[in-house]
């Protein structure tokens, strides 16, 4: 199921998953004759009237996780549009895919597809859009911006202000150093690929790395204190969410302790 709205000059496409017991959101973007992300190939057969029924001339992927990229396979198998991505994206995009059970029931299971290595800006239709490099939830995560018209695609840079449970290979600190490097961008709407649209973008993102940033600062207060990563882990995140269990643990709270004290004992060894 999809539901399309617009706001500003961007057509927003809402898809519906069920996931764990409860419906998930996932946007697909189009602006500028630009398709950003493809969704997961669960909504494929939703997606394809939305493809055939509009113009698009090129197609962005903020990086390569399924639920971005699930329906790549079809654009380029019967509309012929080139596809582009982080060039660290571009060889894992073109293999079988490659990742758990539980992800696969939820999203569906992508198929390879060829893709195009991003520059340091691309041209849409009319427009220039400046390709930052955003690192920490996938290595391969791009955000897109137009600071004239003030419109940041942001993939899953943001999903919310306040991070409970992360993927394994995820970091914290790199995260914030992403953040960092949007927010000295200028811009005020933010688009977000499970948020969707966020008119006060700037506002938001700054307020998840002001949440980063106390978070961090109590992981190494109490590091500080002698307690192990398990001890912080309990005690900043006392709640047990089923997707811990449902993930076999590569979603949990403790790869957001372990990143930071990671990053910690990195910084010390530099200095």
């Amino acid at each position: 199921m999809i539901h399309i709205y617009n706001h500003e000059d961007v057509v927003c496409v809402e898809g519906i998953v069920k996931r764990r017991g409860r419906d998930s959101s996932l946007y697909v973007f189009l602006t500028d004759g630009m398709l950003i992300d493809t969704g997961p190939k669960m909504i494929e057969e939703s997606l394809i009237p939305f493809y055939q029924s509009s113009a698009f001339e090129s197609v962005v992927l903020t990086h390569s996780h399924e639920d971005h990229v699930g329906t790549a396979a079809w654009i380029e198998n019967n509309l012929n549009v080139p596809i582009y991505i982080h060039d660290r994206g571009v060889a894992f995009c073109s293999q079988q895919a490659d990742y758990p059970e539980y992800r696969q029931l939820t999203w569906g299971i992508r198929e390879p597809f060829h893709a195009h290595p991003l520059k340091k800006s691309f041209h849409s239709r009319t427009l220039d859009w400046k390709v930052l490099e955003t690192p920490g939830h996938a290595h391969d995560h791009i955000a897109l911006i137009h600071e004239k018209t003030g419109r940041l695609f942001a993939g899953d840079l943001f999903l919310g202000i306040k991070t409970k449970v992360i993927l394994r290979e995820e970091s914290i600190p790199t995260l914030m150093s992403s953040i960092r490097l949007v927010l000295s961008h200028d811009f005020q709407a933010l688009y977000c690929a499970h948020a969707g649209y966020i008119a006060n973008g700037k506002a938001m993102l700054q307020k998840k790395l002001d949440h980063l940033e106390n978070l961090t600062g109590e992981i190494l207060l109490l590091h500080g204190r002698g307690m192990s990563a398990d001890e912080i882990n309990r005690t900043l995140f006392p709640m047990n969410l089923p997707i811990v269990e449902a993930s076999e643990g590569e979603f949990d709270s403790i790869h957001i302790v372990t990143s930071v004290l990671a990053g910690y004992e990195q910084h010390e060894s530099i200095c």
